[in-house]
């Protein structure tokens, strides 16, 4: 029997999430958390098949040991990563580059460029590489493929990746828009092409991915032709903690008269701005609720929130030129229905509406919201980035070759 499962793991800063997913069946055979890695409060949360969820708190010390404590995990449930059934680790990385624009087989030079790109990743590919590491040196026979969250977004034009500034200087420090989430927006605009009915090179969609962190993005026939993230995840829509677009000149203000250092201005606008910013509070349900007990504050940031959220929707209307589909996903996007029917209410003369009823049913598939004959399908789809990450690691190992 061919081995066909593959574990994803998803390395963060201070985490690791994994899930090990069949992949030609698409089932998902486990799932877990490290959590709050280097700490003494360190947290493991791991699923077995069909069973209840086990946890056990206490320190883990770096990401190798966090992984070291997956393995055992995998292998109380006879999932070990000695498994002959494990075809591949997939690793999710979040810079790939101009260079990396397809899931990639790890090998040293792969690596030394992913190390190469820190500098305009610095919160996120150390995470990745330390990830890909400790997987190698526990399975050095097995492929490790990197995919990238930056990938999906490298089919862009030059006229929406390039900032209008000198283009010497941007070459030089690899300066231009590269967009994130780019396994979320990829896995959204194929499923919502699924839920038309249609092959993805016939749909044109915008994905909307709305979590603490949000992107939007423009996909033409299935390619990316623009995205709202750009040389950081700090550029595009409002979020939980960032403030999205603004006028650079900002930062030089705060410099000059506010005599804010570059860290500090740094942490204000990645961690202390967006709506957090301006209400105190990033989950969207808490500010739903404040907004509905008449809170002044909870409602300009909503209302700030959604007008950035309406003038992205258009302009990706005017850069696709014709629109089939407008899809919702992530934490936001899957679970407000106000934000749906807030996002979309005015752009009727666009085909854009939500069906109240449908847009208040809550379910856990793509579902469309829009009323029945609209011009515009109006679509929830929930995303699945490790299933997009699994998808994409098992066809490329079983192309190469490299599947054992």
């Amino acid at each position: 029997m061919s081995s066909t499962r593959v574990l994803v793991l998803n390395s963060g800063s201070s985490s690791v999430k994994y899930q090990l997913i069949d992949a030609r069946g698409g089932e998902r055979l486990a799932a877990g958390l490290v959590e709050r890695i280097g700490e003494e409060t360190s947290r493991l949360k791991h699923t077995p098949p069909g069973g209840e969820a086990r946890e056990w708190n206490g320190p883990v010390a770096d990401h190798d040991a966090a992984l070291k404590a997956v393995a055992a995990e995998l292998s109380k449930d006879g999932l070990g990563l000695d498994s002959p059934e494990l075809a591949a680790i997939g690793h999710r990385v979040v810079h790939g580059g101009l260079k990396f624009t397809e899931p990639t087989v790890v090998d040293d030079a792969v690596l030394a460029e992913i190390e190469r790109l820190i500098p305009v990743a610095p919160l996120h590919n150390p995470a990745g590489l330390a990830g890909i590491r400790t997987a190698r040196a526990l399975r050095p026979d097995l492929p490790q493929v990197a995919v990238f969250d930056t990938a999906f977004h490298t089919t862009m034009p030059e006229s929406a990746a390039r900032y209008a500034i000198d283009v010497e200087t941007a070459d030089a420090h690899r300066v231009r828009r590269y967009g994130f989430h780019g396994t979320s927006h990829a896995y959204v605009s194929r499923r919502t092409a699924k839920l038309l009915g249609k092959a993805p090179e016939d749909v044109n969609v915008i994905v909307l991915h709305l979590g603490n962190g949000a992107s939007a993005s423009a996909v033409r026939g299935g390619r990316c032709v623009d995205t709202s993230m750009g040389l950081t995840p700090l550029e595009g829509l409002v979020m939980g903690t960032r403030s999205g677009d603004m006028d650079p000149a900002v930062i030089f203000h705060l410099m000059r008269v506010g005599e804010m250092s570059a860290d500090e201005i740094d942490t204000l606008l990645n961690k202390r701005s967006g709506l957090i910013g301006l209400c105190g509070d990033n989950d969207m349900r808490e500010i739903r609720r404040r907004v509905d007990a008449g809170d002044e504050r909870a409602r300009l940031a909503f209302d700030i929130y959604i007008h950035r959220l309406k003038k992205y929707i258009g302009a990706y209307y005017a850069v696709l030129g014709r629109v089939d589909a407008v899809a919702f996903t992530a934490g936001v996007g899957e679970n407000s229905a106000p934000v749906r029917e807030a996002a979309v209410a005015g752009l009727e003369g666009l085909g854009l509406a939500v069906d109240g009823e449908l847009n208040a049913v809550r379910g856990d598939g793509a579902r469309l919201i829009s009323p029945a004959h609209a011009r515009v399908a109006v679509a929830v789809v929930p995303t699945d980035e490790e299933m997009e990450i699994a998808t994409q690691t098992y066809a490329l190992v079983n192309d190469s070759g490299n599947l054992t």
